[in-house]
C-alpha cells in the first residue's frame, strides 16, 4: 500500500502502444536522474503511470499514444 507521502502529485498519465516493443522509463528525482523502473509494451496495450515521490519523469521509446489531464500527444510520429 502507497502512503500519501509516496504518492507525490498523484497525476496519472496512460500510454498506449501503437507498435511493438514501446518502452517506457519512470526516472528519478533529486540531484542525479536515473532510470528507476521499465515496462515494454506490444501494439494496442494500455500502461497507467503515476508521478510519485520518486518518479519525476516518465520517457517514452517508440510510437504511443499518450493521454495526461492536459491534453493527449502522439510519441514518435
Amino acid at each position: 500500500m502507497v502512503s500519501e507521502e509516496e504518492e507525490g502529485s498523484g497525476r496519472y498519465i496512460v500510454v498506449k502502444a501503437l507498435e511493438d516493443g514501446v518502452v517506457i522509463m519512470g526516472l528519478t528525482r533529486g540531484k542525479d536522474t536515473r532510470s528507476h523502473h521499465s515496462e515494454r509494451l506490444d501494439a494496442g496495450e494500455v500502461l497507467v503511470a503515476q508521478f510519485t515521490e520518486l518518479t519525476a519523469a516518465i520517457k517514452i521509446r517508440g510510437k504511443a499514444e499518450v493521454m495526461t489531464d492536459v491534453g493527449k500527444v502522439e510519441s514518435g510520429a
